[in-house]
């Protein structure tokens, strides 16, 4: 069970609608699309301010928006985390991620670079997984060596970072040490048995990651595994990491693709929190468990290549 904090603040995110006395947001139409991003960086405002020590400082990567964070304490030639931002592959900035990201920089003593992708309707795949790769071939052209790099990514953006893996995998790039994931969006199709199971428990409105899908896919085949990393060849990855709450409707894509991993010969993490949401992690220090997965990550980031 999980502890009193955490139920305390599931119970405050299940509810969030109700208290601001609005209906749930329906992400169907570009309209409530722009809404709903609206309502993702007013949010993110709220917990803007980082912590003494982290400094941001914002890089072009061609016509791609970036920013490094950085710790006071950071390393100059230590680990470099390049961090895929979640928001259905619809949503999410740079700004609205600081804070997470910051949480990374602070327990890790890693520097992180965070890229703004270009997002979907607008623009489908392979749009992000494109700008992604710029992004990791901008690094290693700066000569970070790759096993100084370690990926990070939440929800949509986990599942962009196991895609990018794939693909830098297939162009005989040199991959990154390893990487860690939260609750990572891996099969568009939303074929998992948690998506009708955990329906009425999840934290997202009814619907979103089906219609996160349609507007990422486009007209391409969702099945494609540069879309749905499930889908694919997983053979030579990098150590992993995952994270997934128990009551959440992507379990199966962790699940899923945790399982299918480790039977391709990947050494596969999976970390299932009893009772708790959608990544919950970067809630740390609110509650223990989320405080504790914030330690195994720091400690999987600073580890050296195996």
């Amino acid at each position: 069970m999980p502890s009193l904090r955490a139920r305390l603040v599931g119970t405050m995110l299940r509810n969030r609608n109700l208290f601001k006395k609005k209906p749930a947001v329906d992400c169907s139409t570009l309209a409530a699309i722009e809404d709903f991003r609206r309502e993702v960086e007013t949010g993110a405002a709220r917990f803007g301010n980082l912590p003494p020590g982290i400094s941001v400082t914002p890089v072009p990567i061609g016509d791609l928006y970036a920013e490094w964070i950085s710790s006071s304490s950071s390393p100059v030639n230590g680990k470099v985390l390049l961090y895929f931002h979640g928001g259905g592959y619809v949503s999410g900035t740079c700004a609205a991620h600081r804070g997470i990201v910051a949480k990374f920089v602070q327990g890790s003593n890693a520097k992180a670079l965070v890229f703004e992708y270009r997002l979907a309707p607008e623009h489908p795949y392979p749009a992000a997984l494109e700008d992604a790769l710029a992004a990791y071939e901008w690094l290693l052209a700066d000569g970070i060596p790759p096993d100084n790099i370690v990926f990070a990514g939440d929800s949509g953006g986990g599942g962009l970072c196991l895609s990018t893996l794939l693909a830098i995998r297939d162009r005989d790039l040199p991959l990154p040490s390893r990487a860690v994931v939260l609750s990572p969006y891996t099969d568009l199709k939303c074929t998992g048995k948690s998506h009708a199971t955990n329906l009425n428990r999840c934290l997202s409105p009814k619907g979103t990651p089906q219609a996160f899908g349609r507007h990422y896919a486009g007209a391409s085949d969702p099945e494609l595994p540069y879309i749905s990393p499930y889908y694919g060849d997983l053979h030579g990855l990098p150590p992993l990491l995952i994270f997934a709450g128990s009551d959440e409707v992507l379990l199966d894509d962790s699940r899923m693709f945790a399982e299918k991993a480790r039977k391709s010969g990947v050494k596969v993490t999976l970390q299932v929190g009893e009772g708790l949401f959608h990544c919950y992690p970067v809630m740390a220090p609110l509650f223990p468990e989320a405080t504790s997965a914030m330690q195994e990550i720091f400690t999987f980031i600073s580890a050296t290549c195996v």
